[in-house]
């Protein structure tokens, strides 16, 4: 049977009640809004303390630190060990106060297109970029001085017997919390999508914790089905283990 988990409501025990959404109306004319440059690129192997830090936050936001094990050494160990799109793949989502160089990048060795051509857009945030208090932590190793990280998806590559073709499932989408409500995280998703699409996927799944209303709605409001005849099971831990020992 073919496990169709798209948005699926995750098997989570519900925190204690979310602080109202907080408001989505456009800039008032008292409200200041500072314009920032962005740029989705191919996470590289200088961007997994970023990252590390970027998935412990994640965890601290879904209540889930208890599940968090995980190291930089233990991500170095998985990631970046195949080509893009084949396996585990990540989006960094930049932010700058400063226009990007926008370039066309080739690959000097194969005197070939790259497989992915980071994507550049422009955003409104209601603070400046230098009042972010994590700026040191999230600086950008590969790029400039103004440049820091916002934010991640993480993805890899899946498939549909019913359609007969492949897809990605999204296993992370996270925006740092001082850049979320402006558009960053829908920049995201739609990178993913934007892929899938130009690689002839079927589509692109992903889960969603069944407290989190403002991301039902996002989604739901991006054209994501809910997925409610479906339950997500996972086996992991000891009762995992177990099954070493068996015949």
């Amino acid at each position: 049977m073919e496990y169709f988990l798209s948005l699926l409501t995750a098997a989570a025990a519900p925190p204690p009640p979310s602080p109202a959404p907080a408001s989505t109306a456009p800039h008032n004319s008292t409200q200041m809004a500072f314009p920032v440059f962005t740029r989705i690129r191919l996470a590289q192997p200088t961007d997994v303390p970023q990252i590390h830090k970027l998935i412990h936050q994640m965890a601290i936001f879904e209540r889930l630190t208890h599940l968090f094990t995980a190291t930089e050494a233990s991500l170095s160990s998985v990631l970046f060990k195949s080509p893009p799109f084949q396996s585990v793949t990540i989006f960094i989502l930049e932010v700058s106060s400063q226009p990007f160089i926008i370039e066309e990048e080739e690959d000097l060795i194969n005197n070939s297109p790259p497989l992915y051509q980071p994507k550049f857009q422009t955003a409104n945030l209601d603070h400046p970029i230098a009042e972010d208090p994590e700026i040191e932590t999230f600086k950008s190793l590969n790029s400039g001085d103004n440049v820091v990280i916002g934010g991640f998806a993480l993805f890899f590559p899946n498939y549909s017997p019913f359609l007969g073709k492949p897809g990605f499932y999204v296993e992370n989408l996270f925006v740092r919390e001082r850049y979320r409500r402006n558009g960053l995280g829908k920049m995201l998703l739609i990178a993913v999508v934007k892929k899938a699409v130009e690689m002839g996927c079927g589509r692109v799944e992903w889960v969603v914790l069944d407290w989190n209303v403002n991301a039902i709605k996002f989604y739901e409001e991006m054209g994501a089905q809910i997925q409610h005849d479906y339950r997500f099971c996972r086996l992991t831990g000891d009762a995992f283990q177990a099954y070493a020992s068996t015949n």
